[in-house]
């Protein structure tokens, strides 16, 4: 019997190289698909990849073929319609299209479509970005539970057992069992030969030894293939490991300012954050701050859709989300991040208040605030109140967004890899 192994680096999975390139080829398409996927989901919807539609006319490959004209020699199949001397017409130039019919809107065929695994889609997502300040001098005290391999053992349940372990046990117990056999056997069998040639088949010390080497081939073939001696299982134990984790606090103004249309800037910008801290971390927390004159902290639901009127006082959010750190997130156990989005509008009065919170109460307990500002006006008094504190800070970064187009260009900007 032949046994054959396949040891190619890709022998489970062939295609992994051919898929590869062609994500490699196309990678412009995927980025744009991947840059629009994130309109229709909820923030912390990211267990699934992204179904990616390229035109098929960017995956056409270039033919070579006859053009029409000129002279040829070709060889046509017997027919019953033409014999020789036959003059057979010129075909038209009008064969380059697809199909029988014409169509007036769009390409005649589909586009081809194709699913990015989640982690494919992920590594699309923040290629070239990085998280600042992305672990902290005191990691987290919270230890949880992981299962790791702790090598075999000889009881276990079925879906346990380890088959190449098992298979070299029950080899190595037939050898050392088969062994003193088969080197008698062997002895017997020299000694049946010489007796042959010297005697009869039938004397009385020859047909014993047939029956000795007889005996001998039972006993080695009774020696079972595998015994449950054999069996090792997969032994798998839970060790306490420390575990990275992180909150992020998302604030938004609600005021009657911030229409739809913003807070679905917000909703994506939020969202590119969530996804991006939870390459970098185990356990994620949200929490979700929304403030008109007072602030509440909401689900995600109402976070997004609820509708609210009133004015504006960013300090009240600012306030509640430093409670919430002292109460619930101790900054030596959590790596804390905010992202704060507004249109800038805020009572006057109230803007020193928000620099001060900022700068003497929450920066010193954050690992990163990033402060969005959705608006095509002129900066009002937050913006500038604002400054101040990133001079302070170099964790705190502020960008603004005009429009959706400018979302992603935007959270680049605010973490795009330092140089070393």
């Amino acid at each position: 019997m032949t046994q054959v192994i396949d040891r190619r680096l890709n022998g489970k999975n062939k295609s992994a190289v051919n898929r590869q390139r062609f994500i490699r080829r196309f990678k412009s398409q995927i980025r744009r698909a991947v840059s629009d996927a994130i309109a229709g989901r909820s923030i912390t919807d990211v267990e699934q990849g992204e179904n990616v539609r390229i035109p098929s006319k960017d995956i056409s490959e270039p033919v070579i073929h006859h053009g029409p004209g000129g002279k040829r020699d070709m060889i046509h199949p017997g027919n019953k319609e033409f014999v020789k001397g036959d003059r057979v017409p010129r075909p038209g130039g009008q064969g380059k299209g697809r199909g029988s019919k014409a169509s007036n809107s769009g390409e005649g065929e589909d586009d081809f479509t194709f699913e990015l695994s989640r982690d494919e889609f992920l590594e699309f997502f923040f290629e070239d970005l990085e998280l600042p300040d992305l672990v902290k001098t005191k990691l987290a005290k919270l230890e949880s539970q992981k299962t790791v391999r702790a090598g075999y053992t000889t009881a276990g349940i079925p879906t346990n057992i380890n088959v190449i372990r098992s298979l070299k046990g029950a080899l190595s117990r037939r050898i050392a069992l088969q062994s003193p056999y088969k080197k008698q056997l062997q002895d017997k069998e020299r000694e049946l030969e010489d007796a042959l040639k010297l005697h009869g088949e039938y004397e009385p010390f020859v047909v014993e030894l047939k029956n000795e080497i007889k005996f001998l081939r039972k006993k080695i073939k009774a020696v079972p293939f595998i015994d449950e001696f054999d069996l090792r299982y997969n032994n798998r134990v839970k060790r306490q490991v420390p575990t990275t984790q992180a909150v992020m606090f998302c604030l938004m103004d609600v005021s009657g300012s911030m229409d739809q249309e913003k807070k679905d800037i917000s909703k994506r910008f939020f969202m590119l954050l969530y996804l991006f801290l939870t390459r970098n971390y185990e356990k994620i927390d949200l929490v979700f701050i929304r403030h008109h004159t007072i602030a509440l902290e909401v689900d995600e639901e109402d976070f997004f859709y609820s509708r609210e009127t009133g004015g504006t006082v960013v300090s009240s959010a600012l306030e509640l989300m430093h409670q919430i750190i002292e109460e619930r997130y101790p900054s030596s156990d959590w790596n804390i991040y905010a992202a704060q989005a507004s249109d800038g509008d805020n009572w006057n009065d109230d803007s020193p208040l928000c620099r001060d919170l900022l700068r003497d109460s929450v920066m010193p307990l954050v690992q990163y605030y990033a402060y969005i500002e959705i608006t095509t006006d002129v900066h009002q008094n937050l913006w500038h109140e604002y400054l101040n504190v990133k001079k302070k800070y170099p964790n705190f970064a502020m960008q603004r967004i005009e429009g959706v187009q400018d979302i992603y260009p935007v959270f680049r900007k605010l973490f795009k890899k330092q140089a070393a």
